[in-house]
């Protein structure tokens, strides 16, 4: 899903993405000429792989998300959660794919690693 860069208002502008098990719902609102402030939910479930014993299991998604949108380069270090659409277009699929991405990539454990809590040692 795509939107105008200049379609989005001060008033807010709400939207609906759904990937597979994953649903990310928000609202996107100008805050000045080239910034849009993104404030929206992740929520569902995604399969993700234990970092301890490599078994894949479902995680369950309801977290927050807020973000600056520019369709400008950005030099700045004071806000690192800045994503820049420099071609006039908000890609809300290409922000949902990268935060279920992003969450995939980071460690997680199984039920049954979380509660064990010997020495973990496998050969392979």
């Amino acid at each position: 899903m795509k939107i105008e860069f200049d379609k989005v208002g001060h008033s807010a502008k709400t939207f609906h993405d759904k990937i597979d098990a994953v649903s990310f719902e928000g609202t996107l609102q100008k805050q000045s000429h080239h910034r849009i402030v993104l404030n929206a939910r992740l929520s569902g479930h995604t399969k993700v792989q234990c970092g301890r014993c490599g078994k894949g299991f479902e995680q369950t998604l309801d977290l927050p998300l807020t973000l600056t949108l520019s369709d400008r380069i950005v030099e700045t270090k004071d806000d690192l959660d800045i994503i820049e659409f420099l071609d006039g277009m908000v890609d809300i699929t290409y922000i949902l794919l990268s935060e279920v991405n992003s969450i995939k990539s980071e460690y997680h454990q199984c039920s049954e690693c979380r509660t064990n809590d010997e020495a973990f040692e496998m050969e392979f």
